[in-house]
């Protein structure tokens, strides 16, 4: 009984540590944009450092430091980390705009870990035959 209920506790405590992720200020680095069709197949990849920050209900993209900046509201966010920053999946909407005027556009950014790599994928909804998608270098929790 005493390690049934060991095992509970300690189920329950990574649980809390893998949802507590989902809460937290987050800084996402990358070095290289691909750019892909409707059916993923790579059509050309620029390199160019991306820093997106996702912080409460907001997103800030900010690429080649300061070239284009984007902001963004958050509408849902839904997370499933086995490993914090390492292994899992969370699913965000929202609405990104870019600082310059360019207009709003609803996104669906996919952030996935499998095998040590984290990749992010942007979908706008508006436009299902371009995506971006992003090999994370850097993912963690912001200072």
């Amino acid at each position: 009984m005493k390690s049934t209920i060991i095992a509970l506790l300690l189920l329950l405590a990574g649980s809390a540590a893998c949802l507590a992720q989902c809460d937290k200020k987050l800084s996402l680095v990358t070095s290289k944009t691909e750019h892909l069709d409707g059916s993923n197949n790579l059509d050309r990849a620029v390199d160019e450092q991306t820093v997106i920050e996702i912080i409460d209900k907001n997103i800030s993209v900010n690429i080649e430091n300061g070239k284009q900046t984007l902001k963004g509201t958050i509408k849902s966010n839904t997370c499933d980390w086995k490993t914090p920053f390492k292994e899992g999946k969370s699913v965000i909407n929202t609405t990104i705009s870019d600082e310059e005027g360019g207009g709003e556009k609803d996104y669906v950014l996919t952030i996935e870990g499998k095998g040590g790599k984290v990749t992010l994928l942007a979908e706008s909804v508006q436009d299902p035959d371009r995506k971006l998608r992003f090999v994370l270098d850097k993912f963690e929790e912001k200072k």
